[in-house]
C-alpha cells in the first residue's frame, strides 16, 4: 500500500472523511464475507449430519435387511475344560456327544548332556572342543513333514551356527548352556508336522554323537534297513542301466581307437613321402599291413645298434603306438559282438561282469548300511537323547472319529478347539440353539441408532432461532472476548439447519416409513406389536419425542418396568420377528438410498446439495474479491482527489504570499 500525507495544508481529517465515504462499500464486502463463513459452517454441519446418516445406512440397517444376519447361534458344552466351541453360521440346532481321544503334539528332541555337564559350553564354542576334530565336512539330514535338507559342518562350526542351521532347515532349535543340551521340536503338531535328524554320513553320525543328538531313529534305521533287504532288487533295478551305460562306454571307446589308427597310419604315409620316401619305394600305402611290415623291418634292422646311432627310431615309436592301439581295439572288440539286427552288444562274458560289478557294489552298501545301524543303536544308548513323536488329535463325535495334525476341528458350522483328553467314559455334550439374546441385543443396537440420529435431527431442526447473530468480522471479534466469541459463534451454529427444508423432507421420511406397517404371512404388523413405541408427548423429553423404546429394555428406565414382548416373541416366535425387522430395514433402507442418490446439485451417498452449496461458496469467494477491488479502487479515488485538492491549495497559499512579498506586506 503507498504511503499517503493527507490534510498537511488544508488541516483536513481526511483519512476519517474517506473512511466514512468508503463505509458503504466495505459493508458490502464483510456482509459477502459474513455470508461464506455462514454457508461453510453449514456445510461443515451437514456433512457431520450426513455421515451419521451414511453410517446407519451402511453398516446396522444394511446388515438387518438381510435374514442370514438374524440367524445367530450360541453354543454350550457341559465340561469347557475339554473344548471350547466357536459357532459359524452354518450351524444347526443339536445336542452332540464329544469323546477327545487323543491330542496333536508336536515332535520334541531332548539332547543329552554335553561332556560331563560341566565345561562351559556356549553358543560361540566351535564343533572342535566337543570332539568333533574332523576338517572334512559332516553332513546330517532333516526331514520336516517328508522334505528333506542336509547341513554341512566342520569342527570350525560353532554351536551357534549350528543351531541357526538347523532353525533354517525348518525346525525350532535353540542350546540350553545352563543344561548344556541341545532342544528341537516341530514348528507344529501333528504326525504330518514331525521331523527327524539322521545322520548323512560317517562324519555326520560322529557330529550327532559329540553334539548329544544321536537317537534312535526308526526312519533312519528303517531307511538302511531297506538297503539291506532290497539289496538283491536294488543289483537288478541297477543292471539295465549299467549294461546300456557299459555298451556306450565301449561303443565310443572303438570309434575313438578307430580315429586313433587312422591318425597313425597319416603320420607314417607323411614320413614314408618325405624322411623315409627310398625305404619306402614299392610299398603299398594303402595296406595297413605292408606298411607294418615294412616298417618292422626297418625297425628290426637296426636292434643292434645304439639308440643315438639308429636312424629309424620315430618309426620304432610309431610302430609301438599302433600296436597298443590294435591291442585296445582287440580289447574292446572282444567285449562287444554283433547282435540279430546288426547293431552292437556286449558279449554274455561282458554281461557277466558288469552283473558282478553291480552285485558287489549292493553288497558293499548293505554292508555300510548294518554299520550304520550298529552305530547309530551304540550312539542312541550312549547319547542320552530322547525324542517324542508328534501325534494327531483324534476326536469321536457322535460316534464318527476325527483326526487331525491340529486340536482345532471345524465340522459342521462349529470351530472345537480341544483342551484336554475326556476322562474314560465320560462324554462331553455339546448343545447348539437359537442365540435369542443376540438377535435382541442387534434390534436394540439398531434402535439405539436410530434415536441418536432422529433426536439429532429434531434438534437440529427445531434450534432456537438466531436472528440478528451474523459472523463476526476481525474488528469485532477484538472487541469482545474470547468466551463471548466461542458463545456467538455457537449460537449461529446452533440455528444453521433450523427448519431447513432437506433436513425435514428427510426426518419425515424417516419417522413415516418406521410408523408403517410390513406384511408379514398377509397380516400387516407395526412396531407397536413387539412392544416398541414412541413415548408420550408429555413424557418424552425435548426434541425426543420420535425415539423409539423397547418395553422391558432394562437400560431404559422409561420402559424397563413393562413386559419384555419383543424377546418373549423371537423365543417364542423367532421368524416372525426375523421377517418383519427384514421387512422394516428394506423400506428404511431404500427410503434413505433414494434420498442420497446422485442429483444435479447433490453427490452420491449424500442428502443434502452439498454440489449446489459448494458452487455458491465459489460463488462468494469469486464476489468478495470482485468487491475488495472495487473498494480499493474506491478508496484509492478519493485519496486521489484529497490530494489534489491539497496541492491546489499549496500553490493558492504560496501565490498569495509572493503577491503579498510585493505589496510589502
Amino acid at each position: 500500500m503507498p504511503m499517503r500525507l493527507s490534510g498537511l495544508v488544508s488541516g483536513m481529517d481526511t483519512e476519517s472523511i474517506i473512511e466514512q465515504l468508503v463505509m458503504a462499500k466495505r459493508t458490502k464486502v464483510d456482509d459477502a464475507k459474513k455470508a461464506q463463513k455462514k454457508l461453510q459452517w453449514t456445510q461443515e454441519a451437514w456433512k457431520t449430519l450426513n455421515s451419521k446418516i451414511k453410517k446407519l445406512y451402511d453398516g446396522t440397517l444394511s446388515n438387518l435387511r438381510f435374514e442370514s444376519s438374524y440367524l445367530k447361534k450360541t453354543t454350550k458344552v457341559s465340561n469347557s475344560n475339554v473344548v471350547s466351541v466357536i459357532t459359524g453360521d452354518g450351524a444347526m440346532n443339536s445336542v452332540q456327544s464329544l469323546k477327545v481321544k487323543q491330542m496333536a503334539k508336536s515332535g520334541y528332541l531332548t539332547g543329552g548332556k554335553l561332556g560331563d555337564g560341566k565345561k562351559g559350553y556356549t553358543a560361540d564354542t566351535r564343533l572342535s572342543a566337543l570332539g568333533y576334530d574332523f576338517s572334512d565336512k559332516g553332513s546330517i539330514k532333516v526331514t520336516v513333514g517328508g522334505e528333506e535338507k542336509t547341513i554341512e559342518v566342520t569342527g570350525a562350526t560353532t554351536i551357534g551356527e549350528f543351531v541357526s542351521s538347523l532353525k533354517d532347515a525348518g525346525v525350532n532349535a535353540s542350546f540350553d548352556a545352563t543344561n548344556q543340551r541341545f532342544y528341537v521340536a516341530a514348528k507344529d503338531t501333528g504326525v504330518e508336522n514331525d521331523f527327524s535328524i539322521s545322520a548323512g554320513n560317517l562324519n555326520g553320525l560322529s557330529m550327532l554323537e559329540d553334539l548329544g543328538l544321536c537317537y534312535e531313529n526308526d526312519a533312519a534305521i528303517a531307511q538302511y534297513q531297506s538297503i539291506i533287504d532290497n539289496k538283491d532288487n536294488a543289483a537288478a533295478e541297477r543292471l539295465p542301466g549299467r549294461l546300456e551305460s557299459r555298451l556306450a562306454q565301449l561303443t565310443a571307446r572303438q570309434a575313438e581307437l578307430a580315429d586313433q589308427k587312422s591318425g597313425l597310419m597319416d603320420q607314417i604315409k607323411d614320413l614314408a613321402a618325405t624322411t623315409y620316401a627310398s625305404e619306402f619305394a614299392g610299398v603299398d600305402m594303402s595296406d595297413p599291413a605292408a606298411v607294418k611290415a615294412k616298417v618292422d623291418a626297418l625297425v628290426a634292422s637296426e636292434a643292434g645298434k645304439p639308440e643315438e646311432g639308429k636312424q629309424y627310431g620315430e618309426l620304432a615309436t610309431w610302430s609301438s603306438s599302433l600296436s597298443e592301439n590294435e591291442a585296445a581295439a582287440s580289447d574292446v572288440a572282444g567285449r562287444l559282438q554283433e547282435g540279430v539286427d546288426g547293431a552292437m552288444e556286449l558279449t554274455a562274458a561282458e554281461k557277466q561282469e558288469v552283473e558282478q560289478t553291480v552285485k558287489q557294489e549292493a553288497e558293499t552298501e548293505a554292508e555300510e548300511a548294518g554299520k550304520m545301524i550298529s552305530r547309530i543303536r551304540d550312539a542312541a544308548a550312549a547319547s542320552g537323547a530322547s525324542k517324542t513323536a508328534a501325534s494327531d488329535a483324534v476326536i469321536e463325535l457322535n460316534g464318527v472319529e476325527y483326526t487331525g495334525s491340529k486340536n482345532t476341528f471345524e465340522i459342521n458350522g462349529l470351530t472345537l478347539t480341544v483342551n484336554a483328553t475326556t476322562a474314560e467314559n465320560e462324554t462331553v455334550t455339546i448343545t447348539t440353539q437359537d442365540d435369542t439374546d443376540g438377535i435382541y441385543d442387534m434390534i436394540k443396537n439398531f434402535f439405539k441408532e436410530y434415536n441418536e440420529l432422529i433426536n439429532e435431527m429434531d434438534k437440529l431442526y427445531n434450534a432456537d432461532s438466531a436472528r440478528g447473530y451474523e459472523p463476526l468480522t476481525d474488528e469485532e471479534k477484538d472487541a469482545m472476548s474470547d468466551t463471548e466469541v466461542e458463545e456467538w459463534e455457537k449460537k449461529i451454529k446452533d440455528a444453521l439447519l433450523r427448519r431447513d427444508d432437506t433436513l425435514g423432507t428427510v426426518s419425515n421420511a424417516m419417522k413415516e416409513l418406521m410408523l408403517q406397517g410390513v406384511s408379514v404371512n398377509g397380516k400387516m404388523m407395526y412396531l407397536s406389536d413387539f412392544g416398541i413405541e414412541t413415548l408420550s408427548y408429555f413424557t418424552a423429553a425435548e426434541n425426543e419425542h420420535n425415539a423409539y423404546h423397547i418395553d422391558g429394555d432394562p437400560d431404559d428406565t422409561s420402559t424397563s418396568g413393562k413386559t419384555d414382548k419383543l424377546k418373549s416373541m423371537i423365543a417364542n416366535d423367532p421368524q416372525t420377528v426375523i421377517d418383519f425387522f427384514v421387512g422394516l430395514s428394506r423400506n428404511l433402507y431404500s427410503e434413505i438410498g433414494d434420498k442420497m442418490k446422485k442429483t444435479e446439485y447433490s453427490s452420491s451417498f449424500t442428502v443434502y446439495e452439498d454440489v449446489k452449496m459448494q458452487k455458491e461458496y465459489d460463488d462468494y469467494t469469486a464476489k468478495i474479491k470482485d468487491l475488495e477491488k472495487k473498494l480499493a479502487d474506491y478508496e484509492d479515488k478519493w485519496y486521489a482527489k484529497f490530494a489534489d485538492m491539497e496541492t491546489a491549495m499549496s500553490k493558492l497559499q504560496s501565490n498569495a504570499s509572493a503577491v503579498t512579498a510585493l505589496l510589502g506586506g
